[in-house]
């Protein structure tokens, strides 16, 4: 039986390139987003044709603990179980601490943390029943070091690895690992729409900011590719990473190693 990858905020960049690695591998693939339009379905389709596995799209605001668990549940309705889960969905506000809006911290952690805790405790009975299971769980560079006026979000993504680390150790006897993916700047559509207001912010030509404002903490002076992100995360699934767990990957171009 083909293995079933559930994969939360998946209907663009990173998730989607991690759902599209998974559907090539042969797993049948739920993806995810909390809209419900029929691009979003016809989005499952396209997986589904291309890879010849099946795929569904499920709607879910990944703010809602009740709406985390119901997506593990709908999966493993549709599919018999849910043998990997990526916890991708995230989302960004950027403001000094003292004026960080109290809605969007909280929206944040939701998302960004405590979404991955909801799922994982829905999904790990369903795991240690079939004695396998892999989850991968995608934090940044910012699960690692800070940056100024990101309060919230670096607080979700230290927290994701200290969540990864306890998740690891309390199933490193039943077949199941847990590891977290560290991206450095990533080329995703949500990136590309930020160029064009740095431009102008900056006063630079579009090379230039990408090269000293958004590429300047990565020494390889490149962005991180989305399909880079997924065959990292499908290799955290395969039994070759069996013994993988409770770590980290950071995928940086060495921002982390300054």
């Amino acid at each position: 039986m083909p293995r079933v990858a559930l994969v939360t905020g998946s209907t663009s960049g990173i998730g989607l390139a991690i759902a599209d690695a998974l559907a090539g591998s042969g797993c049948n693939v739920v993806i995810n987003s909390f809209t419900d339009r029929p691009e979003d379905h016809e989005l499952a389709r396209d997986i589904a044709r291309k890879n010849g596995v099946e795929a569904i799209y499920v709607r879910a605001d990944m703010a809602k603990g009740e709406d985390c668990r119901a997506l593990v549940a709908s999966a493993a309705a549709r599919f018999g179980s849910v043998d990997i889960l990526v916890n991708n969905a995230g989302i960004q506000h950027v403001a000094p601490v003292e004026d960080f809006p109290v809605a969007r911290w909280d929206a944040i952690l939701a998302i960004n943390l405590s979404s991955s805790f909801h799922t994982i405790a829905a999904a790990l009975p369903l795991m240690r029943k079939a004695g396998w299971g892999r989850i991968v769980n995608i934090a940044s560079a910012h699960g690692l070091v800070a940056s100024p006026y990101k309060a919230a979000y670096v607080a979700a993504k230290h927290g994701v690895l200290g969540l990864t680390k306890t998740a690891a150790l309390e199933v490193a006897t039943s077949g199941i690992t847990c590891n977290a993916i560290c991206p450095g700047y990533v080329l995703t559509p949500l990136v590309e729409a930020q160029i064009p207001d740095q431009m102008k912010a900056h006063g630079m030509d579009r090379e230039t900011v990408i090269r000293e404002v958004m590429l300047e903490r990565q020494p390889t002076g490149q962005f991180v590719t989305v399909e880079q992100i997924g065959s990292t995360a499908l290799w955290l699934c395969s039994e070759a990473a069996s013994q993988v767990n409770g770590t980290h990957i950071s995928v940086d171009g060495g921002w982390t190693a300054q």
